[in-house]
């Protein structure tokens, strides 16, 4: 989620001048709102999976219950011959998952709960503190982003570095292509793959997540009291929610394998300290061609 620096500054310009392949990738504004992001997200992923435990199931519809058959989705425990056992349920369809889903914990001490203690803030099952947390980083995302949209479209970036053109589409067999064979062009600008990835993650995943997240807060129903209705339902929403954040976690685990393939160091540098290793010039047209 990283935005591409197009000028060098002035103070640094005599350093990149001695290295050609060296250039001020990343911004400082791009560099804080990533780690800030990455910050938000990881606190909001592990605090909603506490606030998760408190009911582990997952609905389609406005209304949810013994008397309803809208579960999709649920987490839980069950006595067995073998004892207690845990299980994942997905559109009906059961799967032993003991150990990790719906019954964890230290041999000898595991304990009914969907996600495990090392998988949620806090460990132990406090959802009023989960809350809290879960809705301070909220508002440090939303904020982030929200300031990040203004700026991008004021200074240009997003339609410049961010929005696919008519080249980049068709471009996208051959990134696929050279993706699939772990073939990684280091330039200044992002191949077609990020740009699709990187403008769903900010222009539909976030948001998404964001105004779900507001459908479920009862205390938004009187300021958006449609809301609701046109996601579905409140356990629609939460659904919805749910589902955005396994895609995000998704997202994260891909760009992680990315960042592997392609030269850790090399992406690190440049999203901590600005500066990027691009390929040495090429004397044919493959100068041309994007970084992965």
């Amino acid at each position: 989620m990283e935005t591409v620096a197009r000028s060098e500054p002035a103070a640094d310009a005599q350093a990149a001048s001695k290295d050609a392949t060296l250039i001020y990738r990343q911004s400082r504004w791009t560099r804080l709102t990533h780690w800030l992001w990455a910050i938000a997200l990881f606190f909001m992923l592990l605090s909603g999976l506490q606030i998760f435990n408190a009911r582990p199931q997952l609905y389609i519809g406005k209304e949810s219950g013994f008397g309803y058959n809208n579960t999709i989705f649920a987490i839980g425990a069950e006595n067995t011959d073998q004892g207690p056992r845990g299980y994942t349920e997905i559109f009906g369809k059961r799967f032993d998952t003991t150990g990790v889903l719906g019954w964890s914990g230290p041999p000898g001490q595991e304990l009914p709960r969907a996600f495990p203690s090392w998988a949620t803030i806090p460990s132990y099952y406090d959802l009023g503190t989960a809350r809290v947390v879960h809705f301070f980083f909220a508002w440090v995302l939303s904020a982030t982003l929200l300031v990040w949209l203004v700026a991008g479209l004021i200074n240009g970036h997003v339609r410049r570095d961010l929005a696919p053109r008519l080249d980049d589409l068709r471009r996208l067999p051959r990134d696929i292509v050279d993706h699939a064979k772990l073939k990684f062009h280091h330039t200044r600008e992002y191949n077609t793959l990020q740009k699709m990835a990187y403008g769903g993650v900010l222009f539909v995943l976030l948001p998404l997540m964001i105004i779900t997240g507001l459908a479920m807060s009862p205390s938004m129903n009187s300021v958006l009291p449609w809301l609701n209705d046109v996601l579905g339902g409140r356990q629609t929403a939460r659904t919805i929610h749910f589902t955005v954040m396994v895609l995000l976690v998704g997202f994260f685990i891909i760009h992680m394998l990315m960042i592997l393939a392609a030269g850790p160091i090399n992406e690190l540098r440049s999203i901590i300290t600005g500066w990027y290793r691009t390929d040495p010039p090429a004397h044919d047209d493959s100068s041309s061609e994007r970084s992965a």
